[in-house]
């Protein structure tokens, strides 16, 4: 009797241990393992035994920082946004299943490495455990998230490759509108939008106090678009820096060895193919030399809000080898090819966090899927390093792939991609140091450059810019540079499109003397103008002011690039236009405020009155004085500001995340987040680096352990934060 007593008690401890965990269990146990020290400007430093979990803290802390952020980055991306923002987005869900559906994502994460498998399942968990300890929460769309999300959302930059295919041109091929014209499936540039991109420096050691190489990080996105944090493994990561919201690596930052930054780049990585399509024998197929292929057909069903209902409407989706449908032209098709595949680009962007050296760097580079970035590049080796973009596709050089080319022709088929080695790179310039802002490569480095004549076109196709000037100038001075020196430098007040016009506008008033008379007071403070921004300064809100009016004013040429069409405001418009523009700056400045003898500071302004992800502006809140200028006229330091039916401007883009980065021994430091680490009013995170950011005074960051335990305000594992 005990003999069966023993065996029955055996058998019932056997049975209990051999009963699967459960989902909460496990995120329980793998948040034993994390810790999340939040520092004194609730900074989260993220430790865990190893990457994934390191991954897991990570998700669990952006959640914890702005979860309706990280929701609709997803919700975004796997085509499900109509669900949120109804009908109008549907053609944006098709774009994002057009190519890739879900049994496709799903497909990529099974034949993934196991490394990343586990990377995206503690993603995952990560997010789902933080609504499983929140219940109050109330996500949008996405209640539990996957592991094959990733492969929706997997470079990290604002948009993507995919943003720059037209939803207009879907939405003709697959709504009820009909075609459009090629020429309308060009997004139009709004003048009045702050130019997206950023700006990266690379200096070497000869210009700086200490010897040692320095990195400006300088991203210029829509504020909150990003948050800053560090993430640590036992595994060997240590990364520090800008995430954008859901993602599992640090997008643009440095660890102990080098660091990286990312300006949008204009090389030519997507293509549009004719496709002449036909229904031949029941089945549509398309001419590809002298063959006729069957068009992969599928279709899709998609959710949209139509007020309070959730209604559906179904699609057919078309790709050929060049890729999805994505418009037509005449009787033919368009498919547009450009950069898919997840698997190696999110191998790429963690990969990269972990790099040691240049040689580490170049090698990871070699996946050659980071395709919509430039890359600014230093190390403590003393390396520094840039590459104008990464995925090139090989095109024959015959035909102009400016332009939609013959699909049915093989020889415009793209050739495979460049090697690392064919495409714009520099290492280590004489000049010592590097700097993209979204400008051309060809002056990256000062006669040091690359030669233009040495690269086909579609490699670069990118013109210079103001910022790019400006970035030359104050780099060629630099000398004997510390990290407060550095950001002076990449604050520098100098507007050169003003330098520019501004001369024009006094020289035309010297012409005139009874205008010059009338418009006296503002011409001594225009010729008095040293073309520095400031809060204090009256001349830039006229300079601001004069530059829109000429921008609505039907006297600028159509063709040109920006600064072409700028130069010609100073040196090409007749006289009597160039003062007809200031009057009416001068009266539209008046109009709206009483004077126009108006300090920049009061029109230009700071405001965070909530965390929505669509922020309302006013001018009867509290908001906060700017002395930054808009890139577009060539400031450094960005701040894209606008009138949101208010009559003074608020920011909402430009300089959001930014640090400098110095390597030595040991890797220092400073950033500034805009706003704060948080999207909750009532966190003290919400707005306390907003004065900060308006006076450009950047927090030390903590990045040894021993610095972040001196500073840390809370500290504790995911799930147990009081």
């Amino acid at each position: 009797m005990k003999k069966l007593s023993f065996l029955f008690l055996l058998a019932l401890i056997i049975s209990c241990q051999s009963e699967p965990q459960t989902e909460v269990e496990k995120w329980e146990e793998q948040a034993a393992r994390v810790e999340i020290i939040r520092d004194d400007f609730g900074v989260p430093h993220i430790y865990g035994k190893t990457d994934a979990d390191a991954v897991f803290g990570m998700l669990y802390a952006q959640c914890e920082d702005d979860f309706p952020r990280v929701e609709r980055n997803y919700y975004w991306a796997i085509g499900r946004l109509a669900e949120v923002e109804g009908e109008q987005a549907l053609y944006s869900d098709l774009r994002a299943r057009l190519y890739m559906t879900i049994d496709e994502a799903k497909a990529h994460y099974e034949k993934a490495p196991d490394w990343l498998k586990e990377l995206c399942q503690a993603y995952a968990d990560g997010i789902n455990y933080y609504l499983h300890t929140h219940p109050e929460v109330q996500p949008k769309v996405l209640t539990k998230f996957e592991p094959w999300f990733p492969m929706f959302f997997f470079e990290g930059s604002i948009g993507g490759d995919i943003e720059s295919v037209s939803t207009r041109g879907i939405s003709s091929f697959y709504g009820p509108n009909g075609q459009v014209a090629l020429s309308d499936l060009v997004e139009e540039q709004d003048l009045f939008e702050e130019p997206r991109g950023s700006n990266g420096f690379a200096i070497a050691g000869e210009h700086t106090a200490s010897g040692n190489a320095m990195l400006l990080i300088n991203p210029h996105t829509s504020f909150y678009f990003r948050g800053e944090s560090q993430v640590v493994s036992e595994e060997g990561l240590n990364a520090y820096g800008a995430t954008t919201w859901g993602q599992f690596f640090i997008y643009q930052g440095f660890n102990e060895k080098n660091g990286w930054m990312h300006t949008s780049t204009r090389v030519d990585f997507k293509d549009d193919f004719l496709e002449t399509v036909e229904e031949r024998d029941g089945k549509l197929q398309y001419k590809y030399g002298e063959e006729w292929r069957d068009v992969w057909t599928s279709q899709v069903t998609l959710k949209y809000k139509d007020g309070e209902e959730m209604k559906e409407r179904t699609f057919p989706m078309y790709r050929t080898h060049h890729g999805p449908i994505t418009g037509k032209s005449g009787d033919q098709w368009i498919a547009t090819a450009l950069n898919w595949e997840p698997v190696d680009a999110l191998i790429q962007s963690f990969t990269r966090t972990k790099t040691n050296n240049h040689d580490e760097f170049w090698e990871m580079m070699r996946i050659r899927r980071n395709s919509s970035n430039n890359t600014v590049y230093a190390d403590a080796d003393g390396t520094i390093a840039y590459y104008h973009g990464d995925f090139i596709p090989k095109r024959d050089p015959q035909f102009d792939y400016s332009r939609p080319v013959d699909g049915s022709n093989p020889l415009t088929d793209w050739q495979g991609m460049h090697s690392l080695e064919d495409i714009i790179t520099i290492v280590n310039p004489e000049n010592g140091w590097i700097q993209n802002c979204n400008s051309t490569p060809f002056t990256a480095a000062a006669e040091f450059s690359p030669k233009q004549e040495d690269y086909p076109f579609y490699m670069a196709p990118d013109e210079e810019n103001f910022r790019g000037v400006h970035a030359v100038r104050v780099l060629s001075e630099a000398n004997d540079l510390t990290l407060d020196g550095l950001i002076d430098l990449a604050y520098d007040p100098y507007i050169p499109a003003f330098e520019r016009t501004i001369p024009g506008l006094i020289s035309a008033l010297d012409k005139n003397p009874a205008k010059k008379r009338q418009l006296k007071e503002a011409y001594d403070i225009l010729k008095a103008w040293d073309f520095a921004t400031g809060k204090e300064s009256i001349a830039m809100t006229i300079a601001q002011f004069y530059g829109n009016a000429y921008y609505r004013s039907g006297q600028m040429p159509r063709q040109g690039n920006g600064m072409e069409r700028f130069e010609y405001l100073g040196n090409g418009l007749a006289d009597t236009k160039k003062i007809e523009i200031l009057e009416t700056a001068l009266k539209n400045i008046e109009d709206d405020f009483g004077t126009w003898k108006l300090p920049w500071g009061e029109y230009n302004r700071f405001q965070r009155l909530s965390g929505d992800i669509d922020l309302k502006y006013d001018d009867d809140q509290p908001s906060i004085a700017v002395g930054m200028a808009s890139g577009r006229w060539g400031a450094l330091a960005s701040f894209g500001a606008n009138t949101h039916d208010t009559k003074k401007i608020y920011g909402s883009s430009g300089n959001s995340f930014i640090a400098v980065v110095e390597f030595g021994d040991k890797v220092k430091a400073k950033s500034m987040l805009a706003g704060g680490q948080s999207n909750d009013p009532n966190s003290p995170h919400f707005d306390d680096q907003a004065q900060r950011y308006a006076d450009v005074q950047f927090k030390d960051v903590a990045y040894y352990k021993e610095d972040v335990v001196a500073r840390a305000k809370e500290t504790y594992n995911p799930g147990s934060r009081k």
